[in-house]
This record gives structure tokens, C-alpha cells and sequence, in this order.
């Protein structure tokens, strides 16, 4: 009778089917954590580069329409305020497109140092704005354009600063995406969104208040301060599901992320800055007009 042969293998043997399923179990395992721990899908990417590139693009469009008005407008604020709109985009759409970057530990201090310059460009740019706005100074006086920017400037300083000590001198990876374990970098983001959503928050209240008179009489500004106030909420509200590892606060955030990067600007643009290249300016007065008209501010002449 003959003897049957049966092979026997070891866990640890690559042919054995039980180590070949171990195998590829732990690549699994190792492809999840590292996608969990920064690596992002390819749809995430997607997400960023597409409205970036598009509003990139509109922007070049629109500045070769619009480059006599860069030389002839009357306001160095609105100017400014363009050249300031197209480096962070620019900066921005870097960021979009080297998401590999926060993968890689050898580029990790070029990421960091990338990042940092991307969030304090767009952090400048809504700082400086609301300041402009609420100071109702529409002119393009050169005073009222350096004030605003040293005042802006110095906050955004403030925070530069704290966030430089926080990612290169305590290690904190405010910029890597890690698990919800780490919660320094929570915490952090936890403060950074409570403040940015106090500030919107405040101007929200004054302008249903008895001193809604102290503010620009923009419905557009209001819109604007609405919609930062709700994204700067469900930022706050993610930071710190995720500082007490709850794992949809880290997807929500990663939500709050791409629709910042991706729609702040061109939200920016159309809300305040697309005005102001308009054919006639007679069509800009107007438009300021109606938007006073439409929140009663002339209700008064009728009485």
C-alpha cells in the first residue's frame, strides 16, 4: 500500500496557504495604516486639484481680460488684495498637487514648510479681509492698506510663529495626517478653529444686534461671515471629535479640508473681488446700491 505524502508547511513559509493569507492580510493591514496615517486615496487628491487647476486657470483668463484695469484702478486695495489672492492660489494649488509629499519621509520638512506657507496665505487673506470690510473703507487710500496689512500681518505672525514651534520645535505633525491617538495635534487644530469660530461668530451676533449699524451694509459680507462661520464650526466640532479618538471627526475634518482648499478662493473671488473688474463702473455702484437697498438701509427715507 502505498504511503500518501502530505505536504506539511510552516505558518511562516511563503508557500503555505496559511502564510500566504498572513501575508497579504498584514499588506492589507500596512496599506490601511499607512493610507490612515497621511497616504491619501487618489479621489482625495482629485478633490483638490480639479477646482484648483479650473480656478487657476479662470484667473489667468480673467487677468489677460482684465490687465488694464491692474494699472488704471483707482483702489491699491482691491489690487492688492488680487496679487495677494494669486500667490496664495498658486501656493495652494502646490499643496493640492503634492499630496505624495506627506508621505514621504524624506520630503516631510518641504510639506510641512509648504503647508505652512499655504494656511498662513489663505489665513492672512480672510483675516485681512473681514478687517478691510468692517472698516467700510472702500477708497484704496494707501494708509488704510498698510494699517490693515500690519494689523493682519501681525496676527498672522502670531500664528506662524506658534505653529513654526509647534510642527519643528516640539514635533508636533499639525501638517501629517495621523490617528486620532496623537492629541496634541488635535488639540491644537481644536483651539486654531474655536478662535477662527468665536471671531465669525461675534460678527454674526453684532449684526442681528442694536449695533448693526457699526458694520458694512453688505449682504455679501454677511453671506460670506455665515458660510466661514458654519465651516469654521464643523472644523472646530471635527478637531475635537477626533482629540477624543472618534474616528468620524477625523473624516469630517479631512471633509472641511478639501472644501476649504478647494472653494475658499474661488468663494472669495466671487464674493468680493469679482466686482471689481466689471466692465463700467457705474455697474459696481449699482450693485453696492442694491445690496444696501435690499437690506433696508433706505427704508428709512420712505417714512
Amino acid at each position: 500500500m502505498g504511503t500518501i505524502l502530505v505536504p506539511v508547511y510552516s505558518s511562516s513559509d511563503a508557500l503555505s496557504p496559511i502564510g500566504s493569507f498572513s501575508s497579504q492580510l498584514s499588506g492589507d493591514v500596512r496599506g490601511l495604516t499607512a493610507a490612515s496615517s497621511g497616504c491619501h486615496v487618489m479621489w482625495y487628491s482629485a478633490l483638490l486639484v480639479a477646482p484648483s487647476v479650473l480656478f487657476a486657470i479662470y484667473l489667468a483668463i480673467s487677468a489677460i481680460k482684465n490687465i488694464k484695469k491692474y494699472f488704471l484702478g483707482r483702489s491699491f486695495i482691491m489690487i492688492s488684495y488680487y496679487v495677494l489672492l494669486w500667490i496664495t492660489t498658486l501656493l495652494n494649488l502646490a499643496w493640492c498637487s503634492l499630496q505624495e509629499w506627506e508621505c514621504s519621509p524624506g520630503k516631510k520638512f518641504l510639506w510641512n514648510l509648504l503647508s505652512l506657507f499655504t494656511s498662513s496665505g489663505m489665513l492672512f487673506l480672510e483675516i485681512s479681509l473681514v478687517a478691510f470690510l468692517l472698516k467700510a473703507n472702500y477708497s484704496g487710500g494707501m494708509e488704510a492698506l498698510l494699517h490693515n496689512f500690519i494689523v493682519s500681518g501681525t496676527l498672522v505672525g502670531v500664528d506662524v510663529l506658534l505653529k513654526v514651534i509647534y510642527v519643528f520645535g516640539f514635533g508636533i505633525p499639525l501638517f501629517i495626517g495621523v490617528g486620532s491617538s496623537h492629541w496634541s495635534k488635535w488639540g491644537v487644530w481644536t483651539i486654531h478653529k474655536l478662535l477662527l469660530t468665536a471671531a465669525y461668530g461675534f460678527i454674526l451676533f453684532v449684526h442681528f444686534s442694536k449695533w448693526r449699524d457699526k458694520l458694512p451694509p453688505r449682504p455679501s459680507f454677511y453671506n460670506y461671515i455665515a458660510v466661514m462661520f458654519v465651516v469654521s464650526t464643523l472644523a472646530f466640532f471635527a478637531s475635537g471629535l477626533a482629540a477624543f479618538g472618534v474616528r468620524f471627526g477625523i473624516w469630517l475634518y479631512n471633509f472641511t479640508v478639501i472644501s476649504y482648499h478647494s472653494m475658499y478662493l474661488p468663494f472669495l473671488y466671487v464674493t468680493f473681488l469679482a466686482d471689481f473688474f466689471q466692465e463700467e463702473d457705474f455697474i459696481l455702484e449699482n450693485a453696492y446700491y442694491s445690496e444696501m437697498r435690499d437690506a433696508g438701509f433706505f427704508d428709512s427715507e420712505w417714512d
